[in-house]
């Protein structure tokens, strides 16, 4: 089950990063171009929440049972240990309430420019945020592509 659920997460993590990219380019085409914020920029948008929350889903389910992840005294002084027991975990619940805000922000603002804006500003952030904690292979060693 841990290897399954790994390997989705894994596979997810692409998914989601392709698609807040898409949201992004979108929001700031739409910002800077003045464009109507259209069905599909928003559809980009909530697929892009979507699978963060389904990334998410995924995370949780992996923090209860990973290995990697310890609450031992003293297991905090490991840089593994440390990196998936809170720093992956609390950046990455930071970036996806981020891009959670952006949207629903977006949702209520009644103006397209407006609209464009905070998913953009918001979803960039989260963006910034996942990235800089993804266990990528030239920070955290043993840690894969996929």
């Amino acid at each position: 089950m841990y290897n399954i659920l790994v390997h989705l997460h894994s596979v997810n993590r692409w998914i989601v990063l392709l698609l807040i990219v898409l949201a992004l380019i979108k929001s700031f085409s739409g910002w800077f171009g003045k464009k109507d914020f259209t069905d599909a920029d928003k559809k980009s948008a909530l697929f892009a929440l979507i699978f963060t929350h389904i990334q998410l889903i995924l995370g949780l389910a992996l923090f209860f049972i990973s290995p990697l992840v310890s609450f031992e005294e003293g297991a905090l002084k490991s840089e593994i240990f440390r990196f998936y027991t809170v720093e992956h975990f609390t950046m990455m619940i930071i970036a996806i309430a981020l891009i959670t805000i952006g949207f629903s922000l977006s949702k209520r603002a009644q103006e397209s420019i407006t609209k464009f804006k905070r998913v953009a500003v918001f979803y960039l952030l989260g963006l910034i945020i996942i990235l800089s904690s993804i266990p990528w292979p030239f920070r955290i060693p043993g840690a894969g592509w996929f």
